[in-house]
């Protein structure tokens, strides 16, 4: 008489080299005798660079002091950055006044808080706030001139402050006038299509540098007799056109990846045009643009050291300005590498919270 055995068995353990770091190092790096050759070589490569980089920006690096005379030849002077880190940061503003720009930030980063994270469940009025109020607000405390504030000249903005206000500025007009400008092209109206098609091809078809430089010089000159924009305002008139030129193409990307049914279904559910865009084409239009939105938003970002040759001093100018003292000859890397961290810094923060929010709207297009 045969026994069988009905009861399942325990599962097994995997082997310790399949799983766990030693498991992920046998799949990634050392599968395959080249894999692995190539992993030592590149571990090696990295640790003389990095070990020759941390010794020059941290090991041997000088952090006290406040002149030149305080450095020494080993290592990075990083007292050059404590030295001019007021100017770095608010350019020429004056000093006792430069709490009014710390407020403009303390406001900015709350209502981008309450915008961008999932605390705050209703967003419109946090909308209301970036987009109507918070405008006005920093419009009155930067420049001044009311409620018993010193009037500042925009002349006087400088290096980071001047920086985030070209790229928020810039960031915040481009996009709904991008998504204008991509409605129209693809309007069945000839003339409003024409119109766009124009625009964003005449902008797309020039260099940032010729936008700025028109802006400058020819924009007075359609302006009424007696009227003057300043050089802030005009680089931004500038930056914001060109931006949305591409922005208008990435939307215009969007769109088309739309099946058509989508806009069809609406209209069979009585929706009219805009109402179909606004709560059915261009979510979803928007939601698939991400990626691209960003790179635009990041290329803008990066972009706002070419207002230079305007006269502007934003972040990277006033660090280059600096280095040209005679007491800080030969402080360029110090200057731009800390110009870079800070770039690095807010370009991979936007990048970092375009792939969040790519997962947190995932519903099924992504492969």
């Amino acid at each position: 008489m045969a026994i069988v055995k009905t009861e399942r068995h325990e599962d097994m353990p995997p082997p310790v080299s399949q799983t766990g770091v030693i498991g992920w190092l046998r799949e990634n790096l050392f599968s395959s005798p080249l894999n692995g050759l190539l992993t030592l070589i590149s571990i090696y490569v990295a640790w003389v660079a990095l070990s020759g980089i941390i010794n020059y920006a941290f090991i041997h690096a000088n952090f006290a002091g406040e002149t030149r005379a305080d450095c020494t030849d080993s290592g990075a002077c990083w007292v050059f950055i404590k030295a001019r880190f007021g100017q770095i940061m608010y350019g020429f503003y004056p000093p006792e006044e430069r709490w009014r720009v710390d407020v403009g930030y303390v406001l900015g980063a709350i209502g981008l808080f309450a915008i961008l994270s999932d605390v705050v469940k209703n967003k419109k009025w946090p909308a209301v706030y970036m987009f109507g109020v918070y405008p006005v607000i920093c419009f009155f405390l930067f420049s001044g001139g009311y409620f018993g504030l010193p009037t500042v000249e925009t002349s006087e903005w400088g290096g980071l402050f001047l920086t985030l206000v070209l790229a928020s500025v810039s960031i915040f007009v481009a996009l709904p006038l991008g998504i204008v400008l991509a409605l129209g092209r693809r309007s069945d109206m000839p003339i409003v299509r024409m119109l766009c098609v124009g625009f964003i091809e005449l902008i797309r078809g020039v260099p940032l540098i010729t936008v700025l430089f028109m802006a400058s010089v020819m924009l007075p000159l359609f302006l009424p007799e007696g009227v003057n924009f300043d050089k802030l305002l005009r680089a931004l008139v500038g930056m914001s056109l060109f931006s949305a030129a591409y922005m208008a193409e990435v939307v215009r990307g969007g769109l088309q990846a739309i099946p058509k049914g989508q806009l069809e279904a609406a209209k069979t559910l009585g929706l009219g045009y805009w109402q179909a865009m606004a709560l059915i084409i261009l979510p979803q239009a928007l939601k698939i643009s991400i990626p691209s939105i960003v790179n635009t938003f990041i290329g803008l970002f990066k972009d706002t050291t070419l207002v230079l040759i305007i006269g502007l001093l934003d972040l990277l100018s006033i660090v280059k300005a600096g280095t040209t003292d005679k007491e800080w000859v030969g402080m360029a890397t110090e200057g731009y590498v800390f110009v870079a961290a800070v770039f690095w810094v807010f370009c991979f923060s936007m990048s970092r919270y375009s792939i969040w929010l790519e997962h947190k709207l995932h519903t099924g297009h992504k492969r």
